[in-house]
């Protein structure tokens, strides 16, 4: 069979939700390589991948989007960021390359799209938050801004491209291209360039969670969440529970976000509510302790969700997807990043609430967390729509058509793979 190399941006967000997929390709006989987070390497070779770290000098170059001041000067350090990685994002996929037969490679990493590109071989991106991917249907990435159709809709999202995002484009573009044209590739043209130039984008979603669009690109296969937590023990007070349960979760990446914690145990001390924290990020020490609340670092999240009345999060996909596939709903606090869009999806599908960041109290938290379980319905609706998006088999479906394909088929393989 073939081998897959596999580069993800080292963060737990982008790895774990491709470890479904990468273990349906491995029991169809495909050989996997997996480069990514140092910290994660001894799970993956539990579970029986070969797996090494990306460059070191990647990891050690944090994101400190959460310490800007406004959500446009986060964006510009979380682009500054990624954007200074890419030269040793190059060399980890170049060198590996060698001994691939397919690159799979994340969509935020440009440096390793750019050698996946030169190397000639067939490869894919996957991306699981909102693709920043401009569209008549959906409005422009990154401030949250609600579907309008009307024609002050499409002023504003006019405006928005023009001011806001154009920016950083052109920040991006500006050193993304310096590479390219270091080893002979074509100059990009745009953010749309960025994204769709693999023949194959898989992208961890599915409608109507995300906006419906009448114009996907022929390459996007929306696939529904990868939603996969390492191994561990149940907690042992959930067997015993008998009360309704409240999961909050912090940020993976350090985003300074531990107010979410600290209102929310605030909010439902003493309620009728047992509450489940995961601090994730976070340092626990010093958080309150009440009786009703359980607080730890990590927990898996399955079992809570399988007994979780709501979900209160940071709006970070992956978690937030999580919560949807078991038809939970979701009270979203967005911090930064992706959020924003992140929270607007759950709130236009119904399927919860968002409450800003600034506006976190432990009475509005109450009343949102109220609000946000009258939407179970809507979570159930898009549950409904991820289970049928086809997961992981759906996933490795379209990196055996790519394989399979000669350049001259690659476009083909696209349109059948695309979800509309």
């Amino acid at each position: 069979m073939s081998r897959i190399v596999v580069f993800t941006n080292p963060s737990p967000g982008h790895l774990y939700l491709l470890v479904p997929t990468l273990s349906e390709l491995r029991e169809r006989g495909h050989d996997v390589r997996i480069l990514t987070m140092s910290g994660a390497l001894g799970t993956l070779r539990e579970l029986g991948f070969d797996a090494g770290p990306v460059d070191p000098r990647i990891e050690a170059m944090e994101n400190d989007d959460w310490g800007a001041r406004t959500p446009i000067g986060a964006q510009r350090r979380d682009v500054a960021t990624l954007v200074s990685r890419a030269p040793f994002e190059f060399d980890d996929v170049r060198a590996a390359a060698g001994s691939a037969d397919v690159l799979l490679v994340d969509v935020t990493s440009w440096g390793a799209q750019t050698a996946a590109e030169l190397s000639g071989l067939p490869w894919a991106t996957f991306g699981h938050f909102p693709l920043p991917l401009p569209s008549r249907d959906a409005p422009p990435y990154g401030l949250g801004l609600t579907p309008r159709a009307d024609w002050l809709g499409r002023v504003r999202d006019a405006l928005a491209r023009r001011v806001i995002l154009a920016p950083l484009e052109r920040m991006v573009l500006s050193k993304l291209n310096a590479l390219r044209a270091e080893h002979g590739l074509r100059r990009l043209r745009d953010a749309a360039d960025i994204i769709t130039r693999p023949p194959l984008i898989l992208y961890y979603t599915a409608e109507p969670f995300e906006y419906p669009r009448s114009d996907w690109p022929e390459s996007v296969r929306l696939v529904g969440p990868g939603a996969w937590d390492p191994p561990a023990a149940e907690p042992q007070w959930l067997a015993g529970l008998d009360r309704p349960l409240i999961v909050v979760t912090c940020s993976t990446e350090f985003q300074d976000d531990g107010k979410l914690a600290t209102v929310a145990l605030d909010a439902f001390a003493d309620s009728g509510y047992e509450v489940a924290v995961t601090t994730a990020a976070v340092d626990p020490a010093g958080l309150p302790s009440p009786a009703n609340a359980h607080v730890e670092r990590f927990m898996p999240h399955r079992p809570l969700l399988q007994r979780a009345s709501c979900v209160i999060c940071h709006a970070g996909m992956g978690i937030t997807q999580k919560a949807l596939a078991a038809g939970v709903p979701v009270c979203a606090v967005p911090f930064g990043r992706d959020q924003f869009e992140v929270a607007r999806r759950v709130v236009v599908a119904e399927a919860g609430v968002m409450l800003p960041a600034g506006r976190l109290r432990a009475a509005r938290l109450r009343a949102a967390v109220q609000e946000t379980i009258e939407r179970t319905a809507g979570a159930k609706r898009i549950a409904a729509a991820f289970e049928s998006a086809g997961g992981a088999p759906a996933a490795a479906d379209a990196l055996e058509g790519l394989l399979r394909a000669s350049d001259n088929d690659i476009p083909q393989l696209a349109r059948k793979g695309t979800q509309r």
